[in-house]
């Protein structure tokens, strides 16, 4: 059976981190894989600064930053494959694409501009990737996502269509070959190039999984498995040696970044089991999400959003906030494709927080106060401690002033300033 793993950026940020992970893959020469390579770190971020230029006419400004990404990654191949190596052509061709893109005049569509521009970021580390690795003696056959993810026109956010793309995996990965292909990024009917959300590359390993019905997916982080906090927030953080299906989606859903929300139910429908393993040291254990088991040790979980936007929304005469206005809040969240982090409903008010996306969030407020009194604080961080005790919160607390507070048997939220 084949077994899925996926890099992110981090591990292979640079020829080092590129030669590590190579050693990492060499252990599973002889076994059938699929490799899922997200986009070199921060270049994402790069690719997002450059589409945010574009769209505000920024052009001098734009390209410099092109070019800086451009000499990164021609500073990268240069170091590890020889000067008449094809990668460099390939790399080269691939920028083209986005100067096809940031030489037209801006059509309006930020979603779409973004996605055929940030996605370009996968390309770019796939193709280095199998390049190298079919240099170091690791025969792979490089795979388009495209070609395999089939979803819907909704740019930045697009839906898998399950039955398309299942029937393209299986009729692309049909040998017990190994193949490396792209997180993040899909494909429509049209040929249209999609992604599916931040951090989308877990999503994509287990959609593959899922549809090749694999032994296991492992993905790896520069960390030592999940943790009960983020470590560059939290210096006690610790490691979480196992947790059931149902516990991930949970964290995932309330924002745990080590796992894409989308990724656990796929795996958990097949019961194929999630490692979560360090590509700094690949001996170690790390953590395991499988039917069954349990939080081992139980520890409060501290999830972290920043850069929130708490709106509160209600009714110019004051009356109450019953369905009809629900009805309507929720149809301008939907159509500017927003995500609600938290919500709460009182008599005459509605709140939600809400990451401050600086192109959605002016036009989602124009679209409620043309119907409702909209008040909203900025700059804010919302907080999600699951399995909390006192402790827990006190520490989150201090020295922090709390706006609002949400609080079931299992989990608290606190938006704070």
């Amino acid at each position: 059976m084949r077994i899925i793993l996926k890099f992110g950026g981090a591990s292979i940020k640079d020829d080092k981190a590129i030669k590590n992970v190579g050693h990492i893959l060499h252990k599973y020469k002889s076994r059938p894989i699929i490799i899922v390579f997200s986009a070199i770190a921060k270049v994402t971020n790069m690719l997002e600064e450059i589409v945010g230029l574009y769209v505000n006419s920024l052009k001098e400004d734009m390209f410099l930053k092109l070019q800086k990404l451009k000499d990164f990654h021609f500073n990268l191949v240069k170091k590890l494959f020889h000067k008449d190596h094809e990668i460099h052509n390939i790399i080269n061709n691939l920028f083209v694409e986005i100067e096809w893109v940031l030489e037209e005049e801006y059509n309006g569509d930020y979603d779409y501009i973004y996605d055929q521009i940030v996605s370009v970021g996968e390309l770019l580390s796939s193709n280095i990737m199998s390049a190298y690795c079919n240099d170091k003696g690791i025969n792979n056959n490089l795979i388009d996502a495209r070609d395999l993810i089939k979803t819907n026109a909704d740019y930045r956010f697009a839906k898998v269509n399950w039955e398309e793309t299942i029937s393209s995996i299986n009729n692309i990965i049909k040998s017990r070959k190994t193949y490396i292909t792209q997180g993040f990024i899909g494909g429509t009917t049209e040929n249209c190039t999609t992604t599916l959300g931040r951090e989308g590359s877990d999503f994509t390993a287990a959609i593959l999984a899922y549809g090749l019905d694999a032994k296991e997916l492992i993905v790896w982080k520069d960390v030592p498995g999940i943790m009960n906090a983020d470590p560059n927030l939290f210096n006690d953080a610790e490691k979480i040696l196992s947790i059931p299906f149902h516990e991930a989606i949970e964290l995932a859903f309330y924002g745990a970044k080590v796992i894409h929300p989308n990724t656990i139910q796929p795996l958990q429908t097949k019961n194929i089991p999630l490692r979560v393993k360090s590509f700094i040291n690949p001996d170690l254990k790390g953590t395991t999400i499988i039917k069954g088991s349990k939080i081992k040790p139980l520890l409060p979980f501290y999830i972290v959003k920043e850069n929130q936007i708490l709106i509160s929304i209600s009714d110019p005469l004051l009356s109450f906030i019953v369905e009809e206005h629900l009805s309507n809040i929720f149809f301008i969240f939907s159509k500017h494709n927003i995500r609600i982090n938290m919500m709460q409903h009182s008599a005459v008010s509605f709140s939600v927080c809400l990451d401050h996306d600086k192109y959605k969030i002016p036009k989602v407020l124009d679209d409620l106060q043309s119907n409702f009194n909209v008040v909203f604080n900025e700059g804010l961080t919302l907080y999600t401690i699951r399995h909390y005790n006192q402790h827990s919160i006190d520490k989150i607390l201090k020295g922090k002033e709390l706006l609002l507070e949400q609080k079931t048997r299992n989990t608290i939220h606190l938006v704070l300033k």
